[in-house]
């Protein structure tokens, strides 16, 4: 098992989106995320969330909010992602040594390439729902949603 951050930045009706094309053996290569990333020894998700921002982005978080708990499963895989949505940073923008970092205006975030899970739980932080927590099973290839559950209800 591993955990993860994932945090939207948002600013005047977009996203701060990170195409992950740069590295050769990536899960996630082709796809449109949130900025994020592993957990390293010791930290809480705020502390995880911080850092990697910096990390990607060179900005500094101000304000956000730990939105959701998401479970992915794979076959015999599974990763708990710590959801964060933030409105308020500083710094400036650097280059991302995993992809390119580009401002999205959030209704085109459907037709960029993502994954079938992200765009459920994009739209359950965009309703400002309190703390959720949301499963997302896909078939054993990785490439078919097959369940969603959100707070213990199946929703797909």
């Amino acid at each position: 098992m591993k955990n993860t951050t994932l945090c939207y930045l948002e600013k005047d009706g977009q996203y701060l989106m990170l195409h992950r094309i740069k590295k050769g053996n990536d899960e996630n290569r082709d796809k449109w995320i949130g900025i994020g990333g592993k957990f390293e020894k010791g930290e809480s998700p705020e502390d995880c969330v911080l850092r990697e921002v910096r990390e990607e982005t060179g900005l500094l978080l101000t304000d956000y909010r730990y939105c959701a708990i998401v479970t992915f499963v794979c076959g015999d895989w599974t990763e708990y992602m710590h959801l964060f949505h933030a409105t308020g940073f500083e710094g400036e923008i650097k280059e991302c040594d995993e992809g390119v970092l580009e401002w999205i205006d959030k209704e085109k975030l459907c037709n960029l390439q993502q994954w079938e899970g992200d765009k459920i739980f994009l739209q359950l932080m965009e309703k400002h729902l309190p703390f959720f927590s949301l499963k997302l099973v896909y078939d054993d290839a990785g490439e078919h949603l097959t369940q969603a559950v959100l707070n213990g209800e199946r929703i797909r």
